[in-house]
């Protein structure tokens, strides 16, 4: 919206305040700057509002606004004055405001760093979560406009005020004068504070995405009149489902007297239609798309499912009709799966809904699956349906141009069906917030993804998100500190999904191999090996093993508390006419299920080679599990069993062994606002609280491990087996070190010196920095990383030899000699460094070859240093990506390391166990712990290095890129001789600001 105040340049309309906001019933909403123009809105939306709600605001009767309110109301500086509004459908339906006041509470101007603040909501919108939207948004405007306090005046009658500031997370001061509660509200962030932002965030986000699984009423908008077609299709594929909700199919090329269609109402357009529909499937060519998303909107519909092609896949005026339809339909509160989708599936019983181009309605399971391809959807549901696994929800989301795989975790995250959350992905939207949600996601149940388009440097059409320029590598190691589970394959997500929703985690990498094929064994042997388990020698039975025989191995391998998982190979049986015999299948999936349900919980593979029935009979077997009876998180589910507690987490299929499992600290333990009240206003109905199934930010715990396994996967060759297992075995050893999470020391010691390096800092960028940033001088470098404890051996110019003699007798012999010019740093390879110069004769010398065979001095740009102690070469870089946020590294130096890619990665800020693994994470990483009859190095230094970086790099944003190289780790401390340092004007943080949805 553009503003028609005359305003001064810097207090220009901030078009960077708009956001988009998902409510907390899962609506969405749009905030905004209020303008002159919207006097008439004001005016309407005030009109709206109880008197008891406007006694609230203004302290006394109050039925309308004079000329001079709406003009106070609706002109604003952006500075000292600022006034927010959400709105839906272009309508007002909450407000917020500040004034910049001084200590006399009198109207005033910067520095002042007050402003009173005041809330109203609408009453028909009031317990959707207005008022703490708001709160957040303006919290962040008067943070960027250097006000650190809120001041309101609170009758004490309005509890519901008081209770909002409180549930904020803020610090906050209360106090009573003269008849009202004055408060008081630090604007500083705090873990609280971020805490319950992110706990509504998760809650709000789950919802819109229950909204869109769970419908009460579905209209096929595009229905053919004739078979065939893709919204006759949709229709057809509803009704086979058995939906339990209300169908309704709508064209407007319908005749005026057809009354059904396929039995189904069938309608000109929804206004025909007698209730208020939830979801509306869009299938009309992108050219009508607009016509029928204001039709839903104007009729009250919840989400769309845009089937139509034709958007951002089709090039720039594709994406254009994108944004313009993700506008559109926010603008009405509703959400999009889609454009160019597949449809959604939800198996639950009490729904029954495959919206969506699958012929054929998936098996109700606990896998949830999420994919942003059409066409590996369909190869996706087709594998899980051979395999004989069932679904509990499938989202294709085509272009991704709103709904995307962060709001497929935080709905799986809640949802009570959905054990295994399987995502295709090609690309991250907002790859910190991924990593966020999927940490706390695989600490309650496994997170699976492969993600496409990983060597292209693009993104796939239609996916207009920031192009990360770390490489895959990288991203794979930090999907695994998130504990995702990332595979390279469909084949080996729907492996392992079938593995971890089916059976319980292993305690360890210790397998136990048996079956009739001793060559078979032996294959299954080398596969664990080279995926890092720990396999005991295989136990042949035979060609002649029955399948008692065989249940009698299982029982006694999984009976043996030496073994944590097993894999049972298995060939056919030869009959007496030496004729292989395949039709025994069933008879020994019943001796290896019943083997398994009788011993202790521990994970089963099978691996066969052309058994007819086997694998089908394993998948039929129903789940042993133990009956998973949990409290309802999302609406529409099952009530919470009596004397549950309320918000109480889904229960994963398994849990490892060890202690319950803990979960970050961002939501674990943070009490939900109940959302009721706005500042010097009302927000909510007296006495309203947040409603039992959205009550508490606390994260779900992990279930129980199940009494004895599920559905035995059965996998047609070894190395599939195996793989799987492996993942199993590595998510099983996460999920018990994240039951005890790492630490991000303080360094709170004389060693570190915040304030200073900010100042530092500050100098060197200078009032106007360039947003391209600059690179630091070797001094300016040593001094910045100096202040966070991070010594850096100091060099002297040698511009001729006489200047390298005078540097070396400063620093004492022996020196090193090194050319600093860009092409020669780091390059020992090329003759450009000569260690070891014990003397002045042995330094000229070495000068004059330098010069002789790499160039002038004046080209090569020579240095003196004095020699550090003997011990292991290595490189610490941090660096800030613009997709994946900032990164810290490790590796040895060398090019060996770098040629071979042996490199670990860590997000910032770093644990103590992030800085234990990134070391002990590469390849060569025994030649730090004593490798061939070595010293080993000081690794405990090394890790404080790592962790007084990543302090760094986390606390100055503008410290954009930092690489230390070489870093020689002794026996005894370590030196870095090195570094180079880039600053540059902080790149934005959306995860850290209010929450709003992303705009593609």
């Amino acid at each position: 919206m553009e503003p028609t105040p005359e305003l001064s340049p810097h207090h220009a309309y901030p078009d960077h305040w708009e956001a988009d906001v998902v409510l907390r019933d899962g609506g969405t909403a749009r905030i905004r700057p209020i303008t002159t123009d919207d006097a008439e809105r004001l005016v309407s939306f005030y009109e709206q509002v109880s008197d008891e709600s406007k006694y609230y605001r203004f302290f006394a009767p109050y039925p309308r606004l004079s000329d001079r309110d709406v003009h106070r109301f609706t002109h604003h500086d952006y500075v000292d004055r600022v006034g927010l509004a959400v709105t839906i459908g272009g309508e007002f339906i909450g407000t917020v405001r500040f004034d910049r006041i001084n200590e006399q509470g009198r109207p005033a101007s910067a520095p002042a760093d007050e402003a009173e603040v005041a809330f109203l909501v609408q009453d028909a919108h009031q317990g959707r979560g207005v008022a703490s939207a708001l709160l957040e948004h303006i919290a962040a405007v008067a943070r960027e406009r250097g006000i650190r306090r809120f001041a309101a005046e609170v009758l004490p009658a309005n509890n519901k005020m008081i209770k909002v500031f409180r549930d904020a997370g803020y610090t906050q001061q209360r106090s009573f004068e003269d008849g009202s509660v004055h408060l008081t509200l630090d604007l500083e962030p705090t873990e609280k504070s971020l805490a319950v932002q992110r706990g509504r965030e998760q809650r709000a986000e789950a919802r819109s995405v229950q909204r869109l699984l769970a419908p009460g009423s579905v209209a096929v908008i595009g229905t053919g009149r004739t078979p065939g077609g893709v919204g006759r299709t949709v229709l057809r594929n509803l009704l086979a489902a058995g939906f339990t909700g209300r169908t309704y199919a709508v064209n407007r090329a319908f005749d005026e007297g057809l009354a059904t269609l396929d039995g189904v109402p069938a309608h000109r357009s929804l206004g025909e239609i007698d209730e208020q529909v939830d979801l509306a499937v869009i299938a009309v060519p992108a050219h009508r798309v607009p016509e029928a998303v204001a039709d839903c909107g104007e009729h009250g519909v919840q989400g769309l499912v845009v089937l139509s092609a034709g958007y951002a896949e089709r090039g720039s005026a594709g994406r254009e009709l994108q944004r313009e339809l993700v506008r559109q339909a926010r603008s009405y509160g509703m959400r999009i799966i889609g454009p160019n989708a597949f449809g959604i599936i939800n198996t639950a019983e009490s729904v029954r809904l495959n919206a969506s181009l699958a012929p054929e309605s998936p098996a109700r399971g606990r896998i949830g699956l999420f994919t942003q391809s059409g066409a590996i959807g369909i190869a996706l549901l087709s594998g899980l349906h051979r395999r004989g696994a069932g679904l509990s929800s499938f989202i294709s989301a085509g272009n991704r141009a709103d709904v995307s795989g962060n709001d497929f975790l935080q709905y799986s995250f809640e949802d009570q069906d959905t054990d295994v959350a399987l995502l295709y992905l090609e690309s991250l939207g907002n790859p910190r917030k991924f990593t966020r949600l999927a940490r706390r996601t695989a600490a309650v149940k496994p997170v699976v993804v492969v993600k496409g388009a990983r060597h292209s440097g693009t993104n796939p059409p239609g996916h207009a998100v920031p192009v990360s320029r770390i490489p895959d590598a990288t991203v794979s190691a930090l999907m695994r500190q998130a504990g995702v589970i990332r595979v390279d394959t469909v084949t080996e997500m729907v492996d392992a999904g079938l593995l971890l929703a089916g059976q319980p985690l292993p305690a360890g990498p210790r397998v136990a191999i048996l079956g009739n094929s001793e060559s078979l064994g032996l294959l299954t042997y080398d596969a664990c090996l080279a995926e890092g388990l720990r396999p005991r020698p295989p136990r042949d039975l035979t060609t002649a093993a029955s399948p008692q025989d065989f249940r009698d191995a299982l029982a006694e391998a999984l009976a043996d508390g030496t073994c944590d998982a097993v894999i049972v190979t298995a060939i056919p049986w030869v009959g007496e006419n030496g004729e292989a015999e395949t039709g025994d299948g069933e008879v020994l999936a019943a001796a290896l299920r019943g083997a398994a349900a009788g011993g202790p919980a521990k994970p089963v593979a099978v691996v066969h080679v052309e058994i007819g029935g086997l694998a089908e009979a394993l998948a039929a077997a129903s789940s042993t599990a133990a009956p998973r009876t949990r409290p309802a998180t999302l609406a529409g589910r099952p009530a919470a069993a009596p004397g549950a507690p309320t918000g109480a987490a889904p229960a994963t299929a398994t849990a490892p062994t060890g202690p319950g499992t803990e979960v970050p600290a961002e939501t674990a333990g943070t009490e939900a606002p109940a959302e009721t009240a706005g500042a010097a206003g009302t927000t909510e109905p007296a006495g309203t609280t947040e409603p039992a199934e959205t009550a508490g930010t606390a994260e779900p715990e992990a279930a129980d491990p199940p009494a004895r396994p599920g559905r035995i996967p059965a996998y047609p060759a070894a190395e599939r087996a195996v793989r799987a297992m492996a993942e199993a075995v590595k998510y099983a050893q996460w999920r018990r070190q994240a039951a005890t999470p790492g630490k991000v020391p303080e360094f709170l010691d004389e060693t570190t010196d915040e304030p200073g390096a900010a100042a530092l800092i500050d100098t060197l960028l200078g009032p106007a920095p360039d947003p391209r940033g600059r690179p630091l001088t070797h001094d300016e470098a040593r001094e910045l990383l100096g202040r966070y404890g991070i010594p850096v051996r100091p060099t002297l110019p040698a511009p001729d030899p006489e200047a390298a003699v005078a540097a070396a007798a400063r620093l004492g012999y022996p020196v090193a000699l090194k050319t600093t010019a860009p092409h020669l740093r780091h390059r020992a390879d090329l003759g450009g460094v000569r260690l070891d110069l014990t003397d002045e004769d042995a330094l000229r010398r070495a000068y004059a070859e330098v010069t002789e065979l790499l160039g002038k001095p004046a080209e090569l740009l020579p240095v003196v240093q004095s020699m550090a102690p003997r011990g292991v070469d290595t490189v610490v870089r941090a660096s800030i990506d613009a997709a994946a946020g900032a990164v810290l590294s490790f590796g040895l130096a060398g090019a060996p390391s770098e040629l071979l890619g042996d490199t670990a990665h860590r997000l910032v800020p770093a644990t103590d166990r992030d800085a234990a693994e990134l070391i002990r994470s590469i390849k060569a990483a025994p030649v730090l712990f004593g490798w061939r009859g070595s010293a080993p190095v000081d690794t405990s230094a090394l890790e404080e290095l790592l962790l007084r970086l990543s302090r760094l790099v986390d606390d100055h944003p503008e410290v954009v890129s930092v690489a230390l190289e070489p870093v020689v780790v002794a026996p005894q401390g370590l030196t870095v001789l090195g570094a180079t340092v880039r600053l540059a004007p902080p790149p934005p943080r959306g995860d850290l600001g209010p929450r709003r949805l992303p705009n593609y």
